[in-house]
């Protein structure tokens, strides 16, 4: 079983990328392998709502200079899905912003166009979220409205998976933040053993 985190931070080794590392850390106790993706800072579009995938039947975006379909390839490929971010103006990266969309765009083309299930359908996936001060929340809910339409499966925490922290490295000193991070990771473990057996 294969794990794919994705970074939205731009900081490549900030307070998210600490997070990441850590649920990879406790995905690799559990005998889960992972690996961290990063999306923060590297140049990606939003979707153009250009129709392409819904009229070509690909899955695919038209846009091909960035790493976009790259990216949705290992989302595919993987049996669980992390969308990990700082909170940026009270939500999401722009990176992960664009990432969320067209991901969301063409995994659901087949469902309104063909009939059929959505890629991601039954496949896990989790936020995880390092803030500051405020926009925890509304940065969670936009991830977990993409995979609450995707039909994907959550699993959850002992808490809201966020992890308080300004400058590199604070998050270490949040312990409740840093819990809920270790309960995901294993918590996601477990369903994918789950749905494996």
């Amino acid at each position: 079983m294969h794990v794919a985190v994705f970074n939205g931070s731009p900081r490549r080794n900030g307070n998210t990328a600490r997070l990441c590392k850590l649920f990879c850390e406790t995905l690799a106790a559990e005998d889960i392998s992972s690996e961290i993706i990063q999306v923060g800072g590297v140049r990606v579009h939003g979707c153009l709502e250009c129709n392409h995938c819904r009229r070509s039947g690909e899955e695919v975006c038209v846009q091909k200079d960035d790493p976009f379909n790259e990216w949705f390839e290992k989302m595919r490929a993987a049996d669980g899905i992390v969308l990990a971010t700082p909170v940026f103006v009270g939500n999401v990266t722009s990176e992960m912003k664009a990432l969320i969309d067209r991901a969301c765009y063409i995994s659901r083309m087949r469902v309104r166009v063909q009939g059929q299930d959505n890629i991601f359908k039954h496949k896990v996936a989790a936020p995880l979220i390092a803030v500051r001060r405020a926009g925890a929340m509304q940065a969670y809910f936009n991830i977990m409205s993409w995979f609450a339409i995707s039909d994907m499966i959550v699993p959850t925490s002992s808490y809201f998976n966020f992890a308080f922290g300004l400058d590199p490295g604070d998050v270490d000193s949040d312990a409740e933040g840093i819990r809920t991070v270790k309960d995901l990771a294993a918590n996601m473990a477990w369903l994918l053993k789950k749905l494996a057996a």
